[in-house]
């Protein structure tokens, strides 16, 4: 007979999902910005193919939108931080954050990487395509665990090897900058855009 039986996920890497409740506007005006700052440079090469990525700090910009966003992405962070790291005090910590802006026209995708450096990542979903089938415009993280081919033979949930989401238009993920991941080639006929952004964490400096 067996008694006393208890279960609990070992290294478990989280993956937050929130929705920004006004986010028709706010992406509206971000469109808006993100094609006039297209439309000024031809962006810079990351892990984006067939794609632009801007150059330098969106959040650095002053436009409206951006700084709204950045307001966002702060404050999705310390959400992620309550939640996962809850020993972690009110000011403790600061933060720096770097945003830039992804379009993925069709056939456009982002390769595998990750975000060294980094804290927690993120992304905010301006414009997602609609599909009704297949992988167009998702995103796929890898689990950063070694050894795990063989386990697939359980067919278990905790020891899947990759997992995709499709996010919708004005949603924010955050994940461990650690993780890696990837976008899947845009298969539609509308552009793809998004806004990733970097956060890492310093121990504040004491008067």
């Amino acid at each position: 007979m067996i008694e006393d039986f208890s279960s609990q996920n070992l290294f478990a890497t989280p993956l937050c999902r929130m929705q920004v409740s006004d986010a028709p506007a706010l992406n509206a005006a971000l469109l808006e910005e993100g094609a006039r700052l297209r439309g000024a440079s031809e962006g810079v090469r990351k892990s984006n193919r067939g794609g632009w990525h801007s150059d330098g700090n969106l959040f650095d910009r002053p436009e409206a939108p951006f700084q709204k966003l950045k307001a966002l992405a702060e404050t999705a962070i310390e959400a992620v931080m309550e939640k996962h790291a809850p020993k972690i005090a009110p000011g403790e910590l600061t933060m720096k954050i770097f945003a830039w802006m992804n379009v993925n026209p069709p056939g456009g995708f982002n390769a595998p990487h990750t975000h060294p450096g980094a804290h927690w990542s993120g992304v905010y979903y301006v414009d997602q395509p609609e599909v009704e089938a297949g992988n167009s415009g998702m995103i796929e993280f890898l689990d950063p665990r070694t050894d795990l081919p063989g386990m697939r033979i359980l067919k278990a949930p905790a020891f899947r090897l990759k997992k995709k989401i499709r996010p919708r238009a004005g949603e924010i993920v955050v994940f461990p900058s650690y993780l890696v991941h990837w976008v899947y080639p845009n298969e539609t006929d509308d552009d793809r855009v998004t806004v990733a952004f970097n956060a890492t964490l310093k121990k504040a400096r004491g008067d």
